[in-house]
């Protein structure tokens, strides 16, 4: 948790709210690749990227 903190505290003080999408996005992905890594849809997730 000291990491979002320090995250948010970054973005709030540099005025990079333009980051939060970005940071939000990479997130979402590396938990699917995470979730669907031993299943059989991996093959068609992988080819997205």
């Amino acid at each position: 948790m000291e990491l979002i903190k320090d995250l948010w505290a970054f973005l709030r003080v540099r005025k990079k709210f333009w980051l939060l999408p970005l940071i939000l996005i990479l997130l979402l992905f590396g938990v699917l690749i995470v979730l669907t890594s031993g299943t059989a849809i991996a093959p068609f997730i992988y080819t997205i990227f």
